[in-house]
């Protein structure tokens, strides 16, 4: 779910830009839930047809996730600025009355389809280590209304994901992180930003800078596919650009931040995310960085010591 897939999007006609306004009575429905189901997952060999699930486990861990029964993988959807949007959960399935810190885990990539399978895995990792996962799939996502605007308006249904984890029984609000993978990255700056209430974040393969990523890249990101996602990418290319791009607004960036890169990223350069850890270091905040040598954008090489960090790193805020 890394950059690979990310403007692999139909046309749209409309013209986009514009953060979506809600009314009063649409503010104060966001995050509530409207359908609940819990997921059946295919076998891996299926997943595999569907999914690119073989980028993120393999046949055993993806088995191991899947029938671990002291979990439970559920999809939701919930009222985002007027849209239902799904989300997926992932939870102890006896909560006996518990309340878990909670990791809102953001997705890489444009709009997708069904990919529980590509994260089952990842979320067991997470959540063995005593955490509730909440995943917003973002608008026009498997099946969520909406269009997705990579950093515009859908940012408001990360920031719902906030009434959404504590309209949750089982979720502890006093403790809530985020986790960001590349477009994902991106998105977790944005929204602690703009505040949303986490003890800490952290990223990996997170581009901070949106024009040097399409400058790098301009087969890739040539204003003809640009203007499939922001159609007047012309007309504001430097405010679409800007409004995606940490490196410009670090001195917001307020929760404590740990932020991984691949030495040998080809979809985002690392200088990216070094970049953005030399400015927090001038304005003293709180961050660490990790590179790992000749790893790729979304560290397989070292998953298992990525979400290991990741977890020593928001349990080193956990409140008490």
């Amino acid at each position: 779910m890394g950059l690979l897939k990310l403007f692999r999007v139909p046309v749209f006609l409309l013209a986009t830009g514009c953060a979506f306004s809600a009314s009063g009575a649409q503010a104060a429905d966001n995050g509530a839930v409207v359908e609940r189901k819990a997921y059946d997952f295919p076998s891996y060999e299926r997943a595999v047809e569907t999914t690119d699930v073989e980028r993120y486990a393999d046949k055993a861990d993806y088995e191991t996730a899947v029938g671990d029964t002291k979990f439970e993988f559920e999809k939701l959807k919930y009222l985002s600025d007027g849209l239902k949007v799904v989300a997926y959960v992932y939870r102890p399935r006896q909560t006996d009355g518990r309340k878990f810190p909670v990791i809102i885990f953001n997705r890489g990539s444009g709009p997708r389809g069904d990919i529980a399978p590509e994260m089952v895995a990842f979320f067991h990792r997470l959540a063995a280590e005593g955490f509730v996962i909440l995943a917003p799939m973002l608008r026009q996502s498997d099946g969520s209304e909406g269009r997705d605007e990579m950093g515009g308006a859908d940012v408001g249904d990360l920031m719902n994901a906030a009434p959404l984890a504590r309209s949750l029984a089982y979720v502890d609000t006093n403790n809530m992180f985020m986790y960001g993978e590349s477009r994902g990255g991106m998105m977790t700056y944005q929204a602690v930003r703009r505040g949303f209430p986490v003890n800490a974040a952290a990223t990996f393969g997170a581009f901070t800078d949106a024009q040097e990523l399409v400058t790098s890249h301009p087969k890739q990101y040539s204003p003809a596919v640009l203007k499939q996602v922001w159609p007047d990418y012309e007309a504001r290319k430097e405010e679409i650009f800007k409004a995606r791009s940490a490196l410009f607004w670090a001195e917001q960036l307020n929760a404590p931040l740990l932020i991984m890169h691949g030495g040998a990223d080809e979809s985002v350069n690392p200088e990216q995310s070094l970049n953005l850890a030399r400015r927090l270091q001038q304005l003293g905040r709180v961050y660490e960085l990790v590179v790992y040598a000749e790893d790729n954008h979304i560290l397989s090489n070292n998953k298992e010591d990525r979400d290991r960090r990741a977890v020593g790193w928001f349990k080193r805020h956990m409140k008490k």
